[in-house]
């Protein structure tokens, strides 16, 4: 290869855009709160796409919940807190849209708000 094709292919736009962390958990969000958005309008129909979907939230917030507790973690206090609220909210409520005694609508709204605050904090970054 010569210097010049180097120099071309070094500084050229890459093909596939940079990930961010952020943009990483939209990612994650965005599938699992379409998963489960698509398999409750199904009602009984889609009850196992559902709990395969509440399974993957909680893991998801699980995640969530371990990396806000890790002490290094460099996020405020509060919002790691408010995080791991949601986080605990999102254990308890899982069973009962489960159990067919609670709807996964607040579910789909916390994740839904989640990703409003991920994609504005990606949009303020530098």
């Amino acid at each position: 290869m010569s210097a010049l094709h180097l120099a071309r292919t070094a500084y050229a736009i890459s093909a596939a855009p940079i990930r961010t962390h952020q943009s990483t958990e939209y990612d994650a969000f965005a599938q699992i709160t379409r998963r489960m958005k698509e398999a409750a309008g199904k009602g009984r129909r889609g009850f196992n796409a559902l709990a395969s979907a509440v399974h993957d939230n909680r893991r998801l917030w699980t995640l969530l919940a371990g990396d806000v507790a890790d002490k290094d973690n460099t996020l405020p206090q509060g919002l790691r807190a408010q995080i791991f609220y949601l986080a605990e909210f999102t254990h308890q409520h899982s069973p009962k849209v489960l159990n067919g005694s609670a709807s996964a609508d607040i579910l789909i709204d916390i994740n839904t708000a989640v990703m409003r605050g991920l994609r504005q904090q990606e949009l303020a970054a530098p």
